[in-house]
């Protein structure tokens, strides 16, 4: 009987061990951490197709799940943070872009040129691959605005400027459905590569492990 008994309390301290688990796994990635993959070349040079990415969710403050009330307020997205959101138009789908222009900034892009409240501002990670410049009649990649961004939302853009489908097109981030600044590459290689072959295996970007996102 006693045997019995004690196989049962093995069971259940597994069981319960099982449980918090999954719990802590639970909380950690609601509130505090999560992993996420670049499936684009959208943030090229800065993000490689095939990085996986941890994002800080607590990076400016704690939300409650799906709504996004803040539960505790930090100061942010700040300008040229690289953030991951919920696309506007696609809930269900999360973006990664750099943060260009946060509320009550006026923001206007000039032949590729990003003008914020009146100045010209340079980013470093700002690649452009394409020499030709496209007029406002064309589309907005390389002449859009003057836009005010209103309080509560922010403005993004893809590093690689040619070739980033972001704000410029389909308008502001909700501070609600930003889900926290990008920290760190744990993990990057080659997505072309079929998952079983060996050549995968060879294409793991071991220089870019470990690397923070500038």
């Amino acid at each position: 009987m006693s045997s019995s008994g004690d196989n049962k309390s093995v069971v259940r301290e597994y069981v319960e061990a099982i449980v918090v688990a999954v719990l802590l796994a639970l909380f950690v990635r609601t509130f505090v951490v999560q992993a996420f993959k670049i499936p684009s070349g959208s943030m090229l040079p800065t993000l490689q197709i095939g990085d996986h990415l941890l994002v800080n969710k607590f990076s400016y403050g704690v939300k409650l799940p799906v709504i996004g009330t803040p539960l505790i307020y930090r100061q942010g997205p700040a300008h040229g943070d690289v953030v991951v959101f919920r696309y506007p138009r696609d809930r269900s789908l999360d973006y990664i872009k750099r943060v260009v222009a946060v509320g009550g900034d006026t923001l206007e892009v000039r032949d590729k040129q990003v003008f914020l409240n009146g100045k010209q501002v340079v980013n470093p990670h700002a690649h452009f691959a394409n020499r030709d410049i496209l007029s406002a009649a064309a589309g907005p990649r390389d002449n859009f605005g003057p836009v005010t961004v209103p309080e509560g939302k922010i403005f993004v853009m893809g590093d690689n400027r040619d070739n980033s489908y972001d704000s410029r097109f389909w308008g502001f981030v909700d501070l609600r459905d930003v889900l926290g600044k990008a920290l760190i590459i744990y993990w990057s290689w080659d997505v072309d590569e079929s998952l079983f072959s060996f050549r995968r295996l060879g294409s793991i970007r071991w220089d870019r492990l470990g690397r923070m996102v500038p």
